[in-house]
């Protein structure tokens, strides 16, 4: 499975728009554009797809932690 996969799904388990996406990721610094992340989720095949590096899925992953945590219930 590959970072574009795991992007994938957690983009439909989190029911996110490409602006959730870059707003997640600019609670954590990283700036992206939305045609980088259609070229994300594009089929490899395509040509304009572009791979998912480690750093990319890793940022994402830490703003998806700070979001939940936001909006996490506090008990």
């Amino acid at each position: 499975m590959t970072n574009n996969d795991i992007f994938k799904k957690l983009r439909i388990a989190f029911n996110m728009k490409d602006t959730d996406i870059i707003e997640t990721l600019g609670k954590v610094g990283f700036t992206i554009s939305k045609s980088e992340i259609n070229a994300i989720f594009r089929n490899k095949g395509h040509r304009n797809y572009k791979a998912c590096g480690d750093q990319l899925l890793r940022k994402f992953l830490e703003g998806l932690i700070e979001r939940e945590r936001s909006t996490g219930v506090k008990q």
